[in-house]
């Protein structure tokens, strides 16, 4: 049963962040910042935000410190907003997923682009 709360809470707690990153005004944050997954752990004391952007590590990297420096501002709204009477503590951790798509999306877009021409000469 446990666990059905946990995993409805991560899904939650990934939403409303995605919704409260788009009100910072850090500079740091990237506009292209994306919560990839949350997992929160067992005793609901502790949780990790793994983020990613399109613009690559670089700015991954450096949303992540405008991130940490905003956690308890982050924290005091998703506990408001969820009606927590505990909020996990936020952990956040840079994953290049988005940028990695967008690269293997650009290397398919690229063949794809050159298998039309291979055709012709045949």
């Amino acid at each position: 049963m446990a666990s059905f709360k946990i995993g409805r809470l991560s899904e939650d707690i990934k939403r409303e962040l995605s919704l409260l990153i788009r009100e910072l005004k850090d500079p740091r944050i990237s506009k292209m910042l994306s919560i990839v997954r949350c997992e929160v752990s067992g005793d609901l004391s502790h949780c990790k935000v793994n983020v990613s952007a399109l613009e690559g590590e670089a700015a991954t990297k450096e949303s992540i410190k405008g991130l940490n420096s905003a956690s308890g501002f982050l924290r005091r709204e998703l506990s408001n907003r969820l009606h927590l009477r505990k909020c996990p503590e936020l952990h956040f951790i840079a994953d290049g997923s988005i940028a990695y798509s967008a690269k293997i999306n650009q290397i398919l877009h690229d063949l794809d682009e050159e298998e039309p021409h291979s055709g012709e000469q045949d």
